[in-house]
């Protein structure tokens, strides 16, 4: 089966630096078949058989933990499950000079609708949308800094997901399809 590992938290503001060539062999160690990096973000398109999400991800943390001695949370997800995720994103989002477009992808502790209640975005501004893994959110650029999405960060709830921008999400899943087993 295909997924996708998001890494929390590398390779942002000069912390956490690991090598994508580096975290790749890392990955085939652990035991993933047809691993791909995306940016430097931390985006790793793999094949596995047989393994749960929650299974991949202790392997995952552990195998990273173990080569670089970071502890580094990772969230998996299917190709199905990312699937969902684009459906639900409308085409018009993107990340550019007008719009900021974001994938909040959400740990099972946060994983429900009513995570949207303890955001601290204010209503009217942006749009928000809920997925089963992901919250979906787009501000106008002019926007952004009176929406309360920077209030987000270094929030207990900031600690429970990673984020994408639309455009990488998008691309990581046109990676997973074109990435066939």
């Amino acid at each position: 089966m295909k997924y996708v590992a998001l890494l929390r938290g590398i390779n942002v503001g000069g912390n956490n630096k690991i090598s994508m060539k580096l975290l790749k062999e890392t990955f085939e160690r652990a035991g993933m078949q047809h691993v791909v990096t995306y940016i430097n973000s931390g985006n790793i398109i793999f094949s596995d058989e047989g393994r749960s999400h929650s299974e991949l991800s202790e392997r995952l943390e552990q195998a990273i933990e173990a080569d670089f001695g970071l502890s580094i949370r990772v969230i998996v997800r299917n190709q199905e499950e990312m699937q969902a995720v684009i459906e639900a994103l409308p085409d018009s989002w993107t990340n550019d000079a007008h719009m900021k477009g974001d994938v909040m992808f959400l740990w099972d502790e946060i994983n429900d609708r009513s995570v949207l209640d303890k955001l601290p975005i204010k209503p009217g501004i942006g749009s928000l949308i809920y997925t089963p893994g992901a919250i979906l959110y787009s501000v106008s650029k002019e926007d952004v800094n009176r929406s309360g999405l920077t209030k987000l960060v270094g929030s207990k709830l900031y600690k429970l997901m990673t984020i994408r921008n639309v455009n990488t999400t998008r691309q990581i899943y046109k990676l997973m399809q074109e990435n066939t087993d």
